[in-house]
């Protein structure tokens, strides 16, 4: 299954010790592995169901310049087929991970390379050149991704809304109308959730986060 976790706003504060609660709060999705990269500026996790390259897809994978890093939840179902076209363009891999194909594409061309996927997957791409976050979520939004906004900044992202329990300074407030949705519809049509200031991603969507203002762009 595994699981992504990331902040995205260096005032919260120990952004070690805090992504490494975040992550580890969400570790029945993945009990076989955890990575973690942490900087000034950003943190991210993952926690890490082994099934595709057992042995050497260890997460983050990072780019051969160690430009970009990529931490993946989820499955691509046509990674061998990309990764043909990929070793036919002259390039190399280090695993057998349907991860490390990913991060190639992106490598090569950027957000166009995601509708080249086909899978279930929740994905993050950091570029620290550029001090940018990626997250990316599949078209039919099989794999879940939320993320925390205070105020106009982006400040946390993950599988699973109980990650944002261990930001420090997190308001548990009830947003009255996701709860009226549910009640009315048995579900919540809403990129809002339960929590105020807690967002889907929506399906088919990507989102980039400029780590250095904290604004966040997202596009189909």
């Amino acid at each position: 299954m595994c699981g992504i976790t990331g902040i995205t706003d260096k005032k919260i504060g120990k952004l070690e010790q805090t992504v490494q609660e975040m992550t580890r709060c969400i570790a029945h999705r993945g009990p076989d592995d955890e990575g973690f990269y942490v900087d000034k500026d950003v943190a991210l996790g993952m926690r890490r169901l082994a099934i595709i390259d057992v042995a050497g897809g260890h997460q983050p994978i990072t780019s051969k310049d160690g430009r970009y890093l990529i931490f993946f939840n989820g499955e691509i179902y046509n990674y061998k087929e990309l990764k043909g076209d990929l070793l036919v363009a002259g390039e190399h891999f280090e695993t057998q991970s349907d991860t490390e194909v990913v991060l190639r594409m992106f490598e090569k061309g950027g957000a166009e390379s995601f509708k080249h996927l086909r899978g279930m997957f929740a994905l993050a791409i950091y570029d620290t050149l550029e001090r940018r976050v990626t997250l990316v979520r599949d078209p039919f939004g099989i794999k879940p991704l939320y993320y925390y906004k205070s105020g106009e900044r982006v400040e946390a992202f993950s599988s699973e809304i109980k990650s944002f329990l261990k930001i420090p300074g997190f308001l548990k407030i009830v947003n009255d109308k996701a709860v009226y949705n549910y009640l009315s519809y048995q579900y919540n049509p809403l990129e809002e959730t339960f929590f105020k200031g807690v967002f889907k991603l929506p399906p088919g969507h990507f989102m980039n986060i400029d780590i250095k203002s904290g604004g966040a762009e997202i596009e189909r």
